[in-house]
């Protein structure tokens, strides 16, 4: 299973913004399992996906070679319960950004209508943490293409995104490699 908590770009600025779609779905199993008889959307998966959102932002901006996690939850204001059926759209600001690390303002929509607002910070790991990605880059890539990051994501001065180097690099060698 993935763990991934949004569903699609929708837009995305090189070191701006970024706008994510996620679809609630009674398919997922965190929504009748979280408080059976009751399903829906936690919280807690909001700010996933808006870290989700928040760490892609961030990561881009270094093609994506960098180790960025969630550190701090600086604010985290809800209104309504998302239940099966509606739609959320995330909206990620950032703030101000560091050496070590970010943050980032973040709103929520539930069904066009505001919901959330939400501060994360973020940490930038170093390599005191070991060398090895979070992700596999052809994986990474994978899925970024899958929610569609590609196709709307733009430079400030609206140039479209490219596909980094190192991750075309490594779907060809993940096509062109057997497995033993």
């Amino acid at each position: 299973m993935r763990w991934f908590w949004i569903d699609r770009f929708e837009k995305f600025v090189v070191g701006t913004e970024a706008v994510t779609i996620k679809n609630v779905t009674l398919a997922e199993e965190p929504l009748d399992d979280y408080l059976p008889g009751y399903p829906h959307y936690p919280h807690a998966l909001i700010i996933e996906g808006m870290a989700q959102t928040g760490g892609l932002l961030l990561s881009q901006m270094e093609d994506f070679q960098q180790k960025i996690v969630l550190a701090k939850i600086s604010k985290a204001h809800f209104g309504a319960i998302a239940q099966p059926g509606d739609q959320l759209r995330l909206k990620v600001k950032l703030l101000s950004r560091q050496l070590d690390g970010a943050i980032v303002s973040g709103e929520v929509e539930l069904n066009g209508v505001p919901n959330a607002e939400l501060e994360l910070t973020f940490a930038i790991l170093d390599d005191k943490f070991g060398q090895e990605p979070f992700f596999i880059p052809s994986d990474l890539c994978r899925i970024l293409r899958s929610l569609k990051l590609f196709d709307v994501g733009v430079t400030p001065d609206g140039q479209p995104i490219q596909v980094p180097q190192h991750m075309l690099d490594a779907e060809v060698e993940a096509l062109t490699t057997t497995p033993t």
